[in-house]
């Protein structure tokens, strides 16, 4: 297909089916004009790469210049776009794609409150899953996952703190890749943590991941890694607290890592992580919040307008817009921030430690070097819990936080549905192992295929 083709196409499904999921917060007015700008360089034999006249859609923390950037607060909701777009939004526009809208999340990322409801947010309202529309469409890059799913773009922009590019891609059946904190620049991003915030692609299969992390990573070359295979390739099975959550994701899990074995990758099965204790939860939530306060008035600072200037105006300026900002849960982590020690107290820098310490060089690190491996696989999440606008939400478990405290990639592939909603394996590994999860991620995907095929479309059901 011409540019125009494939945006006038995915315009069209956007008008069709996103008032079921409500994924796209803010669709793009000059997409088919960037989209004829695009052919016409085709046309002139000015190609600009592999993505070339291909659409995207970029989640709502990620600046704009030609679009609002709101992080789903009202707080931003009026004030004039960013002055410049983020680095890597530079980028998809310099390889030639059509930004073609931004993307529901869950409200500033989904730091706000303990007791959020994932892919809800005051600026773009409830995302749902396309698999089941009683169910969640994940956090906090809710609205990319479920617009891939939905068929409204082969290809988005998500970031993740802490699984929130992992969990979206879980439960809408996309591939989700989180790089290494560092690798993908996080100027003009709204802030949560500079030691575990980073941007990723997510698209429909592996092999379109690696080429979206190509344009995101300048100089990278991600997509040839899926070109290779899992032969000897050696793949951990952490078991512990990363399973037993939910058989329905065990079961799937289990027979993925069949198809691993089968394919040529050498299992090695309890490459266990050492138990962890309870209170190292809190050190993450520590840290997270400190950088958050240290972090949101910089980036508040870039934007025009009146706005808040930093947490505690923000914090203030829900208050007298709760009846909209606060309809559904508070802000109680905004609150506890507020309180919390700064990123020179040795309160947060003890906390920052340990979490180092657990995850890369008493986790991970020694995990892989023990048992001599390139990976690491697991269940990625329990299937999508039901959406809750009352109560605290449904989470079983999850596989994010070591990777997210290392600052280490994580790859989500889906693997099958289990009554009838999606569910997935994600595949963790060292800093900059990127390369390497991709092409055990591809070869993986295909061995899938051929088994069972890829995963069948969403209906848009009402309850599952």
């Amino acid at each position: 297909m011409t540019a125009r083709e494939e945006t006038e196409r995915l315009l069209a499904r956007i008008d069709e089916v996103d008032g079921l999921v409500n994924a796209v917060c803010t669709p793009h007015p000059d997409a088919l004009a960037q989209a004829d700008r695009l052919d016409q360089e085709a046309a002139d034999g000015r190609s600009r790469g592999p993505l070339h006249g291909r659409a995207i859609l970029v989640k709502d923390n990620i600046d704009t210049a030609d679009l609002p950037t709101t992080v789903g607060s009202l707080a931003l909701a009026d004030v004039p776009p960013p002055a410049r777009d983020a680095p890597l939004v530079t980028w998809l526009r310099e390889a030639g794609m059509v930004v073609l809208g931004k993307t529901n999340l869950s409200e500033w990322a989904n730091i706000r409150d303990t007791a959020s409801t994932s892919g809800w947010s005051a600026y773009g309202g409830l995302t749902r899953n396309p698999y089941a529309r009683n169910r969640s469409a994940g956090g906090s890059s809710s609205g990319s996952g479920a617009a891939l799913a939905a068929g409204l773009g082969a290809f988005a922009i998500g970031t993740e703190t802490d699984g929130s590019i992992t969990c979206p891609a879980a439960f809408n059946g996309c591939v989700g890749l989180k790089p290494t904190v560092g690798s993908v620049p996080t100027e003009g991003v709204a802030p949560i943590s500079f030691s575990q915030d980073s941007p990723g692609p997510m698209a429909m299969t592996v092999a379109d991941t690696a080429a979206l992390l190509d344009v995101l990573v300048p100089g990278g070359s991600f997509a040839a890694a899926t070109r290779g295979s899992l032969a000897g390739k050696r793949i951990g099975v952490p078991r512990g607290p990363f399973w037993g959550y939910s058989p329905q994701a065990d079961a799937a899990a289990e027979r993925a890592i069949a198809l691993l074995s089968s394919a040529g990758a050498v299992v090695v099965d309890h490459a266990d992580l050492p138990e962890w204790p309870d209170s190292l939860g809190e050190d993450e939530l520590t840290v997270l919040l400190a950088e958050l306060k240290h972090g949101l008035p910089g980036y508040l600072a870039t934007r025009a307008g009146d706005h808040p200037a930093d947490l505690a105006e923000l914090v203030e300026w829900n208050r007298t817009h709760a009846d909209v900002e606060l309809a559904h849960f508070g802000q109680a982590l905004f609150e506890m921030a507020l309180e919390g020690p700064t990123v020179t107290d040795a309160a947060y820098l003890e906390a920052r430690a340990r979490c180092l310490a657990a995850s890369r060089t008493d986790g991970i690190d020694a995990v892989l070097g023990a048992h001599g491996l390139d990976a690491l696989v697991t269940p990625s999440m329990a299937p999508a819990s039901p959406i809750d606008l009352v109560n605290p939400e449904s989470h079983p478990g999850s596989c994010s936080s070591p990777t997210a405290m290392a600052g280490y990639p994580i790859l989500t592939v889906p693997t099958e549905l289990a009554a009838g909603l999606p569910v997935a394996i994600s595949f963790w590994g060292p800093a900059h192992s990127e390369a390497t999860l991709l092409e055990i991620g591809h070869a993986y995907e295909l061995a899938r295929d051929r088994s069972t095929g890829p995963l069948p479309p969403p209906e848009f059901p009402d309850f599952v």
